[in-house]
């Protein structure tokens, strides 16, 4: 298995945006998204690219990776602009 794929990338249409946006949670730290654009499976593949950049990266400076996301469901992920949903009492 590739170290890329340890790490969940979601891609998910924006109504306000126009575009659909992408994410890696737990790896990429960039107002909620790192890249955008009109077709959803470029946007996917763009943000494959951007992960096996990072953990290139990593990997040449001998810096550990953060653990993985994949498989993970507890994280949560909205775009920078949606608040978070209340919680009930």
């Amino acid at each position: 298995m590739k170290d890329s794929a340890r790490y969940a990338k979601i891609v998910q249409w924006s109504e306000e945006d126009q575009h659909y946006i992408g994410c890696v949670p737990g790896l990429v730290f960039a107002d909620g998204a790192c890249c955008h654009g009109d077709d959803e499976r470029a946007v996917f593949n763009e943000l494959c690219e951007i992960v096996d950049e990072i953990i290139e990266q990593h990997q040449e400076d001998n810096e550990p990776l953060p653990p993985p996301t994949a498989g993970d469901m507890n994280f949560e992920w909205r775009p920078a602009n949606q608040a978070a949903p209340i919680a009930s009492p």
